[in-house]
């Protein structure tokens, strides 16, 4: 993995993991805006602006991939590097939610 992905996405902002969590299936940007609000009750809102920037940078960066356009919505699906970085990621989370359950 090249240093400048791991300087970027490791550890990552909580729009990168959600965009990625989202896209180990094709989806577009609308449709993980509404997966994220679903999965986190509301607690968080992916503005337009946000999501827009973060799926082109993240393309840029190959750790998403544009698989088709449907309806005038471009469909993007999570490459074997986004897998890998979400992976590092989960990771990290699943070490740091041990930690915190061991000093209860």
């Amino acid at each position: 993995m090249d240093q400048h992905i791991k300087k970027v996405y490791v550890p990552m902002t909580e729009t990168a993991f959600f965009i990625l969590l989202c896209l180990r299936k094709p989806n577009h940007g609308y449709g993980i805006v509404k997966m994220v609000e679903k999965m986190t009750d509301g607690a968080i809102k992916l503005t337009p602006g946000t999501m827009y920037g973060s799926l082109s940078k993240m393309e840029k960066d190959n750790v998403i991939r544009f698989v088709r356009e449907e309806d005038k919505r471009k469909i993007y699906q999570i490459t074997d590097l986004g897998l890998e970085v979400l992976q590092i990621e989960m990771r990290r989370i699943e070490r740091l939610y041990k930690i915190v359950q061991e000093e209860r």
